[in-house]
């Protein structure tokens, strides 16, 4: 009876889910005991047939049992596939072939031998963000356009000589102080605090060693698609007060969309605004302007300034250019005569964003950018007070993007989620956000950039 055995043995190889189930279980004892029966009458017949060899007696028990498995095979395949589907496992095994990644890559080293590695985010729809420790900084954003063809959306080097001597803060985490500190003074429980004046005579993005551009510790998410870079700031760096251990977190979902959290804690009272300072092209980075993209930005007011870019008062934007509450075209009003637009040499204002609206997480929507031509569209979310818009008003062709593309007047713009330029300055004022952080306390920040077509 070896055949059995072996015949047995393949079924349950072929089988092997099958065989684990109960109505497989039936089948196969039904079987069994059929052939086993049979077998046992042939036997005992075999004396009276005289033309009937052993041997062909036991290759037609032996067919029996072979037909029997290809019934079996037939049955608990199709019982077996069935089971599949209602459990949806045949769904899951598509998900499994478009497993979330995060590869990661050397990008150099610093003058003094320090390695910079680069991350590569890739969902289960092929968005694909690419981070770089040095600067906790955006690299690459690839989204579908309305035909399905993807394009990196974020303007960068490819290098890592270009990030670090020219780069007019691509994609970086900006801080401490992201924005403007006017005359880089502020003070605090009494004390008065002097930071670098490096844009004119104001303090801009934490000073002239800003966190764009040191190398952050990273680690991979435990869960989920994502890199948590962290940092220390020393007491007294650039002028600040306070050992700062500041925490950002990029994570990449299935629904096209990309997280940034901010954490940061200190033992010494100080002041912290971190944002996000990617320059974003819909069109796809290198393409030459920015001023076809459709903005709508979900506030009522904006942020006015003198001709340093330092807050001046808050105001209404009806009946200005900066009234972005329905969709606007960016280049229409961009060269209006008014004083703020003159000013900024464009739009570099913060907005206040309205809240009560549309939420995502307890984020209210701050902005919606649009590029008409390829169909790409952004949502940004943020528990932020402001959004600074930028619209690119110092690229000047001198750049040479990651794709060899020059990168001209207004072709990329800055949508920043932070407080009020200043604030360090306008402390306990009504609107204002306080941008002081005391031993104790966590700041935190959260926005999301959900990427769709259209």
């Amino acid at each position: 009876m070896n055949f059995l055995s072996v015949t047995l043995k393949i079924d349950f190889a072929e089988n092997y889910d099958f065989f684990l189930s109960k109505e497989a279980l039936s089948i196969q004892k039904y079987s069994m005991i059929k052939y086993f029966y049979l077998s046992v009458i042939i036997y005992s017949i075999f004396p009276i047939m005289g033309g009937c060899t052993f041997s062909e007696f036991s290759q037609k028990t032996k067919d029996g049992f072979v037909s029997s498995k290809s019934y079996l095979s037939d049955k608990s395949k199709k019982i077996y596939q069935t089971g599949k589907a209602k459990l949806g496992l045949n769904e899951n095994k598509k998900l499994l072939k478009k497993a979330m990644t995060v590869e990661k890559k050397s990008f150099g080293k610093m003058p003094n031998g320090k390695k910079v590695s680069l991350f590569v985010l890739t969902n289960a729809n092929k968005m694909q963000v690419t981070l770089l420790d040095y600067g906790a900084t955006v690299k690459e954003i690839l989204v579908p356009d309305r035909n399905g063809n993807f394009s990196n959306i974020s303007l960068g080097f490819s290098n890592l000589n270009d990030y670090r001597e020219k780069s007019p803060y691509f994609g970086c985490t900006a801080g401490r102080y992201a924005n403007r500190i006017a005359e880089g003074k502020f003070s605090l429980d009494g004390k008065e605090y002097q930071l670098a004046t490096n844009n004119g005579p104001n303090h801009l993005h934490g000073g002239e060693i800003g966190f764009d551009k040191v190398v952050w510790n990273s680690k991979l998410l435990d869960t989920g698609t994502g890199v948590v870079f962290t940092m220390r700031s020393p007491d007294g760096n650039e002028g600040y007060p306070g050992n700062l251990t500041s925490k950002v977190t990029y994570t990449l979902t299935n629904e096209n969309e990309l997280k940034v959290e901010y954490s940061a804690t200190t033992d010494k009272a100080t002041v912290i605004n971190l944002t996000n300072h990617t320059y974003f092209n819909l069109a796809g980075e290198g393409d030459p302007t920015i001023l076809d993209h459709e903005l709508t930005v979900y506030a009522d007011q904006y942020v006015t300034t003198d001709e340093t870019n330092i807050p001046t008062s808050i105001s209404k934007v009806s009946g200005s250019p900066f009234d972005f509450t329905k969709p606007f075209v960016i280049g229409d009003r961009i060269e209006a005569k008014h004083d703020q637009i003159k000013y900024g040499k464009g739009y570099d204002h913060t907005w206040v964003i309205r809240s009560g609206g549309k939420s995502i997480d307890d984020m209210n929507h701050a902005a919606t950018l649009r590029d008409p031509g390829s169909g790409r569209k952004m949502d940004i979310y943020t528990d932020q007070p402001g959004i600074q818009f930028y619209s690119g008003n110092y690229l000047d062709g001198s750049y040479a993007g990651q794709s060899g593309k020059i990168y001209p007047f207004r072709s990329g713009l800055c949508l920043e989620t932070q407080v009020f330029p200043d604030s360090p300055n306008h402390q306990g004022e009504d609107g204002w956000k306080s941008c002081v952080l005391r031993p104790g306390e966590t700041y935190k920040h959260r926005t999301l950039h959900k990427f769709s077509v259209e």
